[in-house]
């Protein structure tokens, strides 16, 4: 059936659920999983800020945060990798958005199933924030499992 999961997290609770089902389908499937977070880019607000501040190494204090901010999402996916005895490589993709990294690393890395988990967002909230769980189902070629 399926051979390689790609599990998508942003380290939320939602995503923590996606990531303990992900490995769990894995594992019965004898399948590898693979775990990614995505990190956006670097955008006009926090140039605009940076520039104001006239503080250049904004962009590097940036990046520095995204890092840690991965290293603390994989540590937590390390802990579930090893509840459920299942190797789970990481990759963290740097600026891009969410939808736009999943879909990019699910197809480097070969995987033929992404698991991923909705926020829910509803009426007002869905139509100013989007949902990246949407975006990834409708553009991409590689069946999404969504988990809630």
């Amino acid at each position: 059936m399926y051979k390689h999961i790609l599990i998508a997290t942003d380290g939320s609770e939602p995503a923590a659920k996606a990531v303990t089902q992900g490995l769990a389908l894995a594992k019965a499937l004898g399948a590898k999983a693979t775990a990614v977070t995505v990190s956006e880019p670097w955008n006009f607000v926090m140039a605009a800020l940076a520039d104001s501040k006239h503080r250049s190494e904004l962009m590097a204090d940036y990046d520095q945060c995204t890092e840690a901010a991965a290293r603390s999402i994989f540590w937590i996916v390390g802990q579930l990798a090893k509840r459920h005895g299942q190797a789970c490589p990481t990759v963290h993709i740097k600026d891009r958005y969410p939808a736009e990294g999943i879909r990019e690393a699910a197809e480097a890395n070969g995987c033929d199933l992404i698991v991923m988990a909705s926020h829910g967002r509803r009426g007002f909230a869905k139509l100013l924030l989007g949902s990246q769980t949407a975006r990834v189902v409708t553009t991409s070629p590689i069946p999404v499992l969504v988990c809630r």
